[in-house]
């Protein structure tokens, strides 16, 4: 259903019938010659168990209450994931295992929302229609679900919903009368409303990132649809639910297929494309809400990364994010890029258990980015780590 999981092996045909990008003569990237060496200090806090404690983190940790909180997709008492909870000093446990009852949300891809203590997120599958959910949950376990989706109201919710006033919106990556996803709002009662339905055409299909509020519009990113060739587009939508394209991908030089959500930056919109043609790495761009779109960075598919499907995080002038291949055996890369487009290898994954494949962006506590990895680790099945940039 998601293209992260065949990226799985897409990832290991590369290290299989490639092999290495070689570190004793790394290629150039974007006209930098042979990177410089890792920059970050890393550490793994956590190597998920693969049963338990949960497997495959797939998007950022929250911060509530001084702790870090995120998802699994799989693992838990149930197999169907889990929400859980880490200390920067990487004491970890379960809050919440997936398919704990009849009408329980199964496998959590997305991010969750912080409101009060209370964190809000959804499951991809599950629920009354087994066709996903948004849940509640509280720190100490208390989970209750808020809507069930059916194909008619959108399927597959795969990002974090945002709260606007009393509702949360979000995006469905499949489901509506079309068929190619939706943009939805839902109220803490389980109240909903579809503010569009994307049609697979000239205004997007496939949303599968958060969105992002900026000045009353609702902005996000689409994988497919936008022109002819079909890769993807930003789009603006009102929560009265007027939606118009800001910006289609047409993979001349402006990347395709973005994932990932989008930050606001200045008045512009910061985010990534996953792929190039004839590059193969995929951007870092950015784009006005007028649709002035800018591309900040080329990822060559090299050492310095392929692949981004993460949100960026923004902190004194200075973009930083995770690609899920390229660099070290292909197994992904932690990047800093400046406003300007000057880049910096932070680390490259892939060295002994240091997590493979993180699909997840970064969340900033202390001074320090910590993320996900989906794979690798002490047993294969993901890890939380920490760079000090």
């Amino acid at each position: 259903m998601h293209k992260r999981i065949a990226l799985a092996g897409v990832c290991a045909l590369v290290v299989a019938g490639c092999g290495s990008p070689g570190l004793s003569s790394p290629p150039s990237a974007n006209g930098l010659g042979s990177l410089a060496a890792p920059a970050g200090k890393y550490a793994v806090l956590h190597s998920f168990g693969g049963s338990g404690d949960g497997a495959q983190p797939q998007d950022k940790l929250v911060v509530a209450g001084g702790k870090l909180y995120g998802t699994t997709v799989a693992g838990g008492a149930y197999g169907s994931g889990t929400v859980f909870e880490i200390t920067p000093t990487g004491s970890e446990k379960v809050v919440y295992s997936f398919g704990a009852a009849a009408g329980d949300g199964t496998f959590p891809y997305g991010s969750l929302l912080n409101v009060n203590g209370v964190l809000y997120g959804t499951t991809s599958q599950g629920g009354k229609n087994n066709a996903g959910t948004v849940f509640s949950v509280t720190t100490s376990g208390k989970e209750k679900v808020i809507y069930s989706f059916d194909t008619t109201h959108g399927s597959s919710p795969v990002a974090a919903p945002i709260r606007v006033g009393a509702e949360f919106y979000g995006t469905t990556e499949n489901g509506g009368s079309k068929g190619y996803g939706t943009v939805f709002g839902v109220t803490a009662s389980g109240k909903e409303r579809v503010l569009h339905e994307f049609a697979g055409g000239k205004d997007g299909a496939l949303p599968h990132g958060s969105l992002i509020l900026v000045k009353g519009q609702l902005y996000g990113t689409t994988v497919q649809g936008g022109s002819s060739s079909e890769n993807g587009t930003v789009f603006a939508v009102s929560t009265a639910g007027k939606e118009r394209v800001v910006h289609a991908f047409l993979d001349q030089g402006d990347g395709q297929w973005p994932y990932a959500a989008l930050i606001d930056v200045g008045g512009k919109l910061y985010g990534t494309t996953s792929a190039e043609a004839g590059v193969s790495g995929g951007t870092l761009f950015s784009v006005t809400p007028s649709g002035v779109e800018h591309t900040v960075y080329h990822f060559t598919g090299a050492r310095n990364g392929s692949t981004p499907e993460c949100a960026l995080v923004f902190t004194n002038g200075t973009f930083y994010g995770t690609t899920a291949s390229g660099g070290y055996l292909s197994y992904g890369t932690a990047f800093a890029v400046t406003l300007a487009g000057k880049y910096r290898l932070l680390h490259e994954f892939g060295h002994g258990n240091d997590g493979q494949t993180p699909y997840a962006g970064f969340v900033l506590l202390g001074g320090k980015l910590y993320g996900t990895t989906a794979y690798g680790g002490a047993n294969g099945a993901g890890t939380v780590f920490a760079i000090t940039p």
